[in-house]
Order: structure tokens, then sequence, then C-alpha cells
């Protein structure tokens, strides 16, 4: 067992681990990156650990291995990649102050970033769905719908002598003035490295190897031959395919892939891409209005923030009275923030095609950061 744990995003959120073991502390920095520093305020969060989850009575399950409760006690039951957890959450308490306990020897704290996301919104500040960097001294964020080029756009620009501000999960402040961003890892594919094999180099041997035959199995699943095949085996291999291209990445730390220095972490933001993939092979760059990204933008977050919507719609089956007045006005909260903060900013819409060629990507993109249109 280690002291309480501190964590401290920007000075906006607190979160403190009790009764953590260094495992529990090291899964719970996989998730948000290392951001730990000591608090000198009231938590806003608090994680707490327990070996056994006390309860008052015997649990009444909501699905199979999903969701349970007590007259007192709502407990997600689903870890993640569907592994086994007893999480305690208050769901009406989510996005203010609140306690979440839970079991050790969990892979992942289930909800995490979307509570993160949720507390960050009722203080005023947007979660966007983003990547973001700093280069030639402009702040740039680049946002869409998932799978839509974020992460290509952010490698893109980084192995230019970009600066790292943040992937997955970028924080805007009301004004739109201010990025902020965590060091939570980077999910990298086989497809990236073959782009930016500079970054093959960070690896461990094993993590190549794996990576490698991944690639070799897709490529002979790929085989005209095996895909002629009719036969019952060779279907069933078949079908082994989109399991085996799911698990073709890894994940980088950005302080360990481009260094501390680099990462500074927040930002101005300045030019604002709304990437989005298309069926053509080519890649366009051109200005649309940011009025057009807030509208859309909005349902993006939603999607985003469907599993915490799921699990709360349980709750309120448990409890039919509680309510989470910020979960529930969280769409009119996120427009009212997007309309407030992308305002008057130099904004552009990206097409790509899908996987994007990412050194294609700063071709185009690069000249809207030269020197005249500062």
């Amino acid at each position: 067992m280690v002291e309480a744990v501190d964590y401290d995003l920007h000075g906006i959120l607190g979160i403190r681990l009790l009764g953590a073991t260094e495992r529990d502390v090291a899964m719970v920095t996989r998730q948000i990156g290392p951001i730990g520093a000591s608090l000198s305020r009231e938590p806003d969060m608090v994680i707490r650990f327990v070996d056994r989850l006390p309860t008052t009575a015997p649990l009444r399950y909501l699905g199979v291995d999903d969701a349970g409760f007590t007259e007192d006690a709502f407990l997600v039951l689903r870890g993640k990649h569907k592994s086994q957890a007893r999480v305690q959450i208050p769901f009406d308490q989510v996005g203010q102050r609140c306690e979440i306990i839970c079991e050790r020897g969990l892979t992942a704290v289930p909800l995490l970033m979307a509570i993160i996301n949720l507390t960050m919104l009722g203080k005023g500040y947007l979660p966007l769905h983003a990547s973001a960097f700093l280069y030639r001294g402009l702040g740039a964020l680049a946002t869409g719908w998932a799978k839509g080029g974020k992460t290509e756009t952010l490698l893109a620009f980084m192995s230019q002598g970009a600066a790292y501000v943040g992937d997955e999960w970028v924080y805007l402040d009301r004004e739109g003035q201010q990025m902020f961003g965590i060091p939570e890892p980077i999910r990298v594919w086989q497809w990236h490295l073959d782009y930016l094999p500079q970054y093959q180099a960070l690896l461990d041997r094993g993590t190549r190897a794996r990576l490698k035959a991944l690639e070799w199995l897709t490529g002979i699943l790929d085989q005209p031959l095996l895909k002629g095949q009719g036969w019952r085996p060779f279907k069933m291999i078949r079908r082994a395919r989109p399991l085996l291209q799911k698990q073709q990445y890894t994940h980088l730390s950005p302080l360990e892939a481009f260094g501390q220095a680099c990462c500074p972490l927040a930002g101005p933001l300045d030019r604002l891409f709304f990437v989005v993939s298309h069926e053509s092979a080519e890649v366009t760059v051109q200005p649309i209005e940011p009025e057009e990204i807030s509208q859309r933008m909005v349902f993006s977050l939603q999607e985003e923030q469907q599993e915490l919507n799921g699990y709360y719609r349980k709750f309120c089956f448990a409890f039919p009275t509680c309510r989470n007045e910020l979960l529930e006005c969280s769409a009119e909260r996120q427009r009212h923030l997007l309309q407030q903060a992308l305002a008057g900013k130099e904004t552009y819409v990206v097409y790509h095609p899908y996987p994007a060629p990412i050194p294609r990507l700063f071709e185009v993109m690069g000249p809207l950061f030269e020197e005249g249109r500062r």
C-alpha cells in the first residue's frame, strides 16, 4: 500500500487515490498519464481502493454481469475489454465532488475519462475529442468523429518538429483562448509506424515482433488463393482477419516519444481543423465556418459519452428519484461552450482517405502555418 497519491490536471481538476497499491497507481497513471502532483486543495475526485466492497444486501443485477445495486449503492461490474470489476460510482454526484470505490485488481477504472470530462464540463471547460499541438508559434487543434484522422494529424506535425499538447481529449477554456492536454498514451497502429519508422525504435523488441507477426498473418489472409477458397476451414480462417487487424497497435507515451521539452501540454488556440475521412484518394483542405463545426461536434461528444449515459440510465432505473442535472443537460452545455469557444477562429475542413497518408497531411496543412498567415 502507498500513501495518498494525487493527480492535478492543470490546476483545474484534482484526483486523489486512497488505499492504492503500486499496481493500482500504475493502472490509473496508464489511463490519464503521469500528471502526478501534490494537491494544496481538496480533490474533485477521490478514488478509494478496497479489497472487497461492502454491501448492505445481496446485489440485484442489471444485465448479465453489467451492473448491480442495493438499497444504497450502485455498482459497475464490467471493466475494460469486458473484464470483471466491482466499482461503486455515485452517478447522481458525477461531475461534482465525488468518491469512487474500487475493488483492487482492476485493469482500468471504468468510465474514468468520461467522469473527468463531465467534471471539467461542470467547471466550464469544454472537453473536445481532439488532438492539439504547437507549430511555428501557433496552436492548432484537430477534431472530428472517431477515426477521423486526429491522431494522424498530430503525428504528421510532430514528425516535423511540432510540440505536443494533447491527443484523444483536449480541454478548452470558456473563451477558446487556451488548450489543455494530458499526456495519456497515444494509440499507434502498425500503419502509423510504417509511415513514421523513427518511432519504431521506441518500442521494445517484443512489441515490434508482435506487430510484425500480426501484419504478416493479416497479409497471408489477404492472399488471393486463400480468398477464393470456399472450404469451411478456409472461411473460418478468413474470419480471423478483422480480429488480427484490431490488434495491430501499441501505446506510446508522448513524454517518452517526443521528450519532456516538446510536451508543454498547453497552448493558445489559433487554428482549428475539422478532419474527415472520405472515399477519394485526395487530401484537400478548405475554409469552413466555425459554427458548422460547433453544430456537428455536439453529436460527436454525445457519442463519446454513450457508455456513461448508458450506466446513468441503469442508475436511474435502480434509483428513480435520483437525478444528475449536469449529465442530463450535458448536450446543451456542450453546444453553448462549443459556440462560445470556437467563435471567430480560423477554421478549416480537411478531407483525406483512410488510412490517412500522414506525410501528405503535413504537405497540405503545413502552408497554413506560414509567416504571412499569422
